[in-house]
């Protein structure tokens, strides 16, 4: 059978078309559920055979296609489909799935969905916050008696920030003061409690009567109070009023209105022993070596997301000191390149040998640079199989559509995918 030389920096590693790499090769390659098979070019490079890129539209664009308890916001994730792609062909009930850029925790929700273990890291507090209480979601019912046990006035001076008054009206803001005293006062909050934080931290300001806030945008991060004063002006606006306890009450039926008794097996299985750490993820020493089956991740942006300003809000809510959260923050690729080179081996270490990365990137720098071609490398350095890159590229979306982006440009309507694999022995040298 004829075999695929691929050039690497330091040694030759062939692809068979009945390995595992080459059969997932030749699955992306005829895929065709969309219409269309997918479109190939290969990646550059002077040193090693190009890897294959292959496009096409590889999971749908319409919104809110996937599981209702997706729908918590945050800035620069990625959809379900995305995850679930990829735990669907690359593993098994039962294996471990990781990301170790958690964020609202959409891997490890879709993999617990899928009858798979999770585990996450974030650097930010808030990715535990926003994951955790959907792994191990109460009833609507146990949700609605504790907010009705809130005593909704009880807010101390430290909780009325009044500079917030942009934002909210002074009763909101008096609601919202006594939330987050009632929170802190747990030294460890129960599920309900966890959860009504989780869904609170994501009401916080928007667009809709469904947030807290007067008009803001965007949902998924908060802007300046300075910013919100000239959108205020601008629009002729003053906070209204808003039911705390009614739009948590809404928010929560709307996430579990389809969650049935199985999915709640399957996500308090994956509960009991997932791991969720609040940490750098080049170094994560809770996470057994070698048992990891797939890594499904998307890093820090390069230069484009400013993640400890657009989170300032939500750290204020949850008493989050923002200023002393490491967020990674890269404005130079010499800079991404350093970081991910300690991820790369990190990861090496968790995976199992033959086990899969889907490492998720976009275009930066006004698509002057693409990240895969940073990545690839780096990988490679650090002991992978790079097998290809997948670029999964649709029509409009409500993203797009929202900033005025033109179809397929600054990072809304494409994902860059580059695929790796740990090898199962030694790789063959020539």
């Amino acid at each position: 059978m004829p075999t695929i030389q691929r050039e690497f920096f330091s040694h030759t590693v062939s692809v068979a078309p009945d390995s595992p790499e080459g059969r997932f090769i030749e699955t992306i390659r005829r895929f065709d559920e969309f219409g269309q098979t997918s479109a190939e070019a290969v990646l550059p490079g002077e040193t090693r055979a190009p890897v294959p890129i292959l496009t096409n539209e590889f999971w749908t664009s319409k919104q809110r296609a996937g599981h209702p308890l997706h729908e918590v916001s945050y800035r620069a994730c990625f959809k379900p489909q995305l995850p679930r792609f990829f735990i669907e062909r690359l593993t098994a009930p039962g294996d471990l799935v990781y990301d170790p850029f958690m964020g609202r925790g959409t891997t490890l929700i879709e993999a617990a969905l899928l009858n798979r273990a999770a585990a996450g890291c974030d650097i930010s507090p808030l990715g535990a916050i926003l994951t955790a209480p959907r792994l191990a979601p109460p009833t609507v019912e146990a949700i609605e008696q504790r907010l009705g046990e809130i005593d909704w006035t009880a807010a101390e001076p430290e909780d009325l920030w009044e500079d917030l008054h942009a934002f909210y009206h002074p009763e909101t803001l008096r609601a919202l003061g006594a939330l987050r005293r009632h929170l802190r006062t747990q030294s460890a909050p129960d599920p309900v409690d966890a959860w009504i934080r989780m869904v609170a931290t994501n009401r916080l300001s928007g667009h809709s009567p469904g947030f807290f806030s007067v008009y803001s945008l965007p949902p998924n991060q908060a802007v300046s109070i300075d910013r919100q004063r000239k959108i205020n002006a601008k629009r002729d606006q003053t906070p209204p009023p808003r039911d705390v306890p009614a739009i948590i009450l809404k928010k929560s039926r709307q996430l579990l209105k389809t969650v049935s008794a199985e999915d709640r097996r399957r996500l308090h299985a994956a509960a009991a022993g997932a791991r969720l750490l609040t940490r750098s993820c080049d170094d994560t020493p809770e996470i057994k070596s070698g048992s990891v089956q797939l890594v499904v991740t998307s890093p820090p942006f390069l230069g484009i997301v400013d993640y400890k300003y657009d989170n300032w809000l939500r750290c204020w809510f949850n008493n989050i000191d923002a200023k002393q959260v490491p967020v990674w923050q890269f404005n130079r690729p010499k800079q991404w390149d350093e970081a991910m080179s300690r991820v790369f081996t990190e990861l090496r270490r968790v995976l199992r040998p033959g086990g899969w990365v889907a490492f998720e990137v976009g275009e930066v720098l006004k698509g002057t640079v693409n990240l895969e071609e940073i990545v690839v490398p780096l990988a490679e350095a650090a002991g992978f199989v790079p097998v290809l890159v997948m670029v999964n590229q649709q029509e409009f979306t409500k993203t797009a559509n929202c900033w005025g982006v033109n179809n397929n440009k600054g990072g809304t309507n494409t994902n860059r995918i580059a695929v790796l694999r740990k090898p199962e022995g030694r790789a063959k040298r020539r």
